[in-house]
């Protein structure tokens, strides 16, 4: 294994500090390397593979893709895009769907069209009243959307930001669950709010019901679009379809990424019809591999399998056998202080920082991964068992012992 590490750090760009590990399969809810040690998957690729590994319906289903049509372009319709547009339709109740190779993509695409959509309505970008032009966006401390300019222009961390900068101008901050800080952010150029509706690398922080409601209603109120981010957060992963369907309030614009595709790169933001009538246009914004045959024909058949087996319902039903047992931990450790999340998307929240945990969990065959330098974050594959509940907790007990 270790020679493949070598040759890694030679070839490729160090921009991920990795563990010395090579995986080389996956079967089930377990990843096993190149030497054949077994790991429990508490991480799927960062929320990414819902389903596990090799799913067998959804190989299947990518494996007849390949054989018909990989790519074609945009200039062209395609069955298997058409097919998986109108299911997130149905999945989300939203009217227009883009798809894109990431979410990062999805996030830059959103943007764009809050500010088209402002474009639009006021007939121009420019100056209110002699100021500097508009198209104002409010984003979230701590937040994270992705490292593309503009993604990365709406991440609430300016550790992130600093080394890149100037991007792109007229974002705002305010804080996560703060009404009065959002609405102190409001000028008559603001043309969005964005957030997450559970921030992932934040913290593990859900957006809680009155914030929501309240923005919602400021939105509203000012014509402001309402952006969710539901990269890591959707599909599934809380307990509903997407977030923000625990709350009932129905964002203008949405972006999702990781699960959609079960480990295919590819990405989306919808909108509604209200939104793409005065936003996007021919022209306006473009891909040249998202919406390809083969990332949609994932996207259709996710999709297909999330309501053919219920997985929801399974959520739901597994969801509260990961929260008693992280809520143990936190009776048990002094370190450990306390639990956050919804559904299968958890963290714990440690008074240390938890890279020794990780490393500790991988030396015994469990993968976990942190949000920030003292948050351990759960997000396993979406059809874990009690048995994989169990299994985990037994393990990283172990080793929050020896910490």
């Amino acid at each position: 294994m270790q020679e493949y590490i070598t040759q890694a750090e030679q070839d490729l760009l160090h921009t991920y500090n990795r563990y010395g590990i090579v995986f080389d399969r996956g079967e089930g809810v377990y990843l096993y390397d190149k030497e054949g040690k077994k790991y429990l998957d508490f991480f799927s690729g960062i929320a990414v593979n819902a389903l596990g590994y090799h799913y067998q319906d959804f190989d299947e289903a990518l494996k007849g893709q390949i054989d018909k049509l990989l790519h074609i372009s945009n200039y062209f319709y395609n069955e298997p895009a058409i097919q998986a547009a109108a299911k997130l339709k149905k999945a989300s109740g939203m009217d227009r769907v883009f798809f894109t190779n990431s979410g990062a993509e999805a996030i830059e695409g959103a943007l764009k069209a809050a500010r088209k959509y402002a474009y639009t309505r006021d007939g121009h970008a420019g100056s209110f009243g002699g100021s500097p032009a508009g198209g104002e966006i409010i984003a979230m401390n701590h937040s994270f959307h992705g490292r593309t300019m503009g993604a990365l222009a709406v991440t609430g961390n300016p550790r992130y930001r600093e080394a890149f900068e100037p991007l792109i101008g007229n974002i705002r901050f305010a804080d996560m669950n703060d009404f009065e800080s959002v609405k102190g952010q409001v000028t008559e150029k603001t043309c969005a709010v964005l957030f997450e509706t559970l921030q992932g690398e934040g913290g593990i922080y859900p957006a809680e019901k009155g914030f929501m409601e309240q923005v919602k209603a400021l939105c509203e109120e000012r014509d402001i679009l309402l952006i969710l981010d539901e990269i890591q957060c959707g599909m599934g992963r809380t307990g509903e379809m997407f977030a923000w369907q625990h709350y009932g309030i129905k964002p203008d614009i949405m972006a999702c990424a990781k699960a959609i595709g079960g480990g295919v790169p590819v990405g989306a933001f919808l909108m509604t019809e209200r939104v793409a009538e005065k936003s996007l246009a021919a022209g306006d914004h473009g891909t040249t591999y998202g919406g390809n045959p083969f990332a949609c024909q994932a996207v259709s058949k996710m999709l297909d399998l999330f309501e053919e087996n219920d997985i929801i319902g399974h959520v739901q039903k597994i969801a509260p056998c990961l929260e008693q047992c992280l809520n143990e931990l936190v009776s048990e450790f002094d370190f450990v202080k306390a639990r956050r999340g919804l559904g299968l998307m958890q963290g714990l929240e440690c008074s240390v920082p938890v890279g020794g945990v990780i490393s500790g969990c991988l030396e015994k065959g469990l993968v976990l991964i942190n949000a920030g330098s003292n948050i351990l974050r759960f997000v396993p594959p979406l059809v874990i068992e009690k048995e994989h509940v169990d299994e985990m907790a037994e393990i990283l007990r172990t080793v929050l012992a020896d910490q």
